[in-house]
């Protein structure tokens, strides 16, 4: 992770006493650029100075004169901050592992957020994302998901990334561990127990850990969520929202309380299956008791992963662009995720289709009632091409009903705040962190603009 440096009031002061106009050592001068970020929102005929992995001064392009070994001429062109995908698994899918660096720089993702992995799995990687500066995204890393005393991803005919924690002494000394380990946050899966749950919740604010989580089974949307810093996929919020959704959560305490012979996986899919289709099907995001759920989340990210969340409805293979983005992929993975792509857009389930329009409804009534979202993918999962489905996930949330800017800064400020960044990165200002994108049409206009890269630039370096 590249260092982060904090600007002070006073200094900035300083420096905008300075004449910069003096100085010819500066590595990047953007001129007479509009720049977009979800704060100061659209400035046109600005002018952008970087050096030393930062931006150095923005101000109206005829106020900055100063040279610098490459100028970049911004006319008719707009600048947005670097973007994030706050939901990745970056080991998930070995035969992409290598190329996951490259592929989401040649997007714009300049920052990912990796939301489960073994420890000893993932510790390479990050350290090998680290040692390359510039030419790898920023990471921030969570460790394994945090289970309960089943496990869902156990290892048993599917990928291991989850870990036991049938007690909170469990909990707390894996946590530190963890810590120890330098995670940068926690991740709480859905199979822990509620007297789990709170021992996480304590050892987490204790070591300054952030808190990503999925809604354990064993409690409601609306008791665990204001807990949290963030909430992935939705998941489980529709159960929160039934008419009968005290009853099915009872129901849920007794199977989980007497699971017998089924696996962790077992044990969730079963719960899924059952709870979830009468939900869908009959809870509104209007009723009475669906919006108290929903107001209770004001203070919790919510990452929906609609790209996954609609794939049902939104097959990537109805994209006119997929099959050559396909290519940047190993040709057997590229012919794997088009052969899946071909099948569920060809057999679409009424579950799925409900779950697609379920979310859609959800994310709209959230941001209405002020919750924040947050833009992830679970790239690559589901057919996701690391990086370009950050695209489509925007495109989803305008879909749902964000306006363009506020869908860049589900990208941009949600991801920074998340980790109380926001002093740092996420803006084009001075004092923030040189991770930018040069596009050559308007994303306010049309938010599947984001996609007209033109030059990436990553810890102050152009590297697109």
């Amino acid at each position: 992770m590249r260092a982060i440096f904090v600007v002070t009031a006073s200094w900035l002061m300083t420096l905008a006493a300075t004449s910069l106009a003096d100085e010819a050592n500066h590595d990047i001068l953007i001129q007479n650029v509009t720049t977009i970020d979800a704060i100061s929102r659209k400035q046109a005929n600005q002018s952008v100075l970087i050096r030393d992995g930062q931006i150095i001064m923005v101000d109206n392009a005829g106020k900055i004169s100063a040279t610098a070994s490459i100028i970049i001429d911004g006319t008719d062109r707009f600048l947005i901050p670097g973007l994030w995908d706050m939901h990745v698994h970056i080991i998930y899918e070995p035969r992409l592992t290598e190329l996951m660096p490259r592929l989401f720089l040649d997007y714009g993702v300049t920052s990912v957020r990796d939301t489960g992995a073994l420890l000893h799995e993932i510790q390479p990687e990050i350290l090998r994302w680290r040692s390359m500066g510039a030419l790898a995204p920023d990471i921030f890393f969570s460790g394994p998901l945090l289970d309960g005393s089943l496990v869902v991803y156990d290892g048993n005919g599917r990928t291991e990334i989850g870990m036991p924690n049938a007690t909170a002494a469990s909990a707390d000394e894996q946590i530190a561990q963890l810590h120890h380990a330098g995670i940068d946050f926690i991740k709480i899966y859905e199979l822990v127990s509620p007297e789990v749950f709170n021992s996480m919740i304590q050892t987490a604010h204790r070591l300054g850990l952030p808190i990503a989580a999925h809604v354990p089974l064993s409690m409601k949307a609306d008791e665990a969520g204001p807990q949290v810093n963030s909430m992935e996929h939705l998941r489980n919020i529709e159960i929160a929202c039934a008419d009968n959704a005290n009853q099915l959560h009872k129901d849920r305490k007794r199977a989980l309380e007497f699971p017998g012979n089924s696996s962790g996986y077992e044990l969730r899919s079963h719960l899924h299956n059952t709870q979830r289709t009468v939900p869908l099907k009959t809870a509104t995001t209007g009723s009475k008791h669906c919006q108290q759920v929903i107001r209770s989340l004001r203070d919790t990210i919510q990452v929906p992963t609609l790209r996954l969340n609609t794939i049902s409805r939104f097959s990537p293979e109805l994209r006119p662009d997929w099959n050559d983005q396909l290519k940047s992929l190993p040709k057997d993975v590229a012919a794997e995720w088009m052969e899946i792509a071909r099948y569920f857009a060809a057999h679409p389930s009424e579950l799925g289709n409900q779950m697609s329009d379920w979310s859609l409804a959800l994310v709209e009534a959230m941001h209405r009632a002020g919750v924040p979202i947050g833009a992830g993918t679970d790239t690559p999962i589901g057919q996701a091409i690391p990086g370009y489905s950050l695209h489509t996930e925007l495109e989803r949330l305008v879909a749902a009903g964000l306006n363009p800017l506020e869908a860049i800064a589900s990208a941009t400020i949600a991801p920074a705040s998340f980790f109380k960044l926001t002093d740092t990165i996420g803006q084009i200002q001075p004092g923030m962190e040189a991770d930018l994108v040069l596009l050559h049409a308007d994303p306010l206009v049309d938010i599947r603009n984001t996609r007209a890269i033109v030059t990436v630039i990553s810890d102050g370096q152009i590297v697109r």
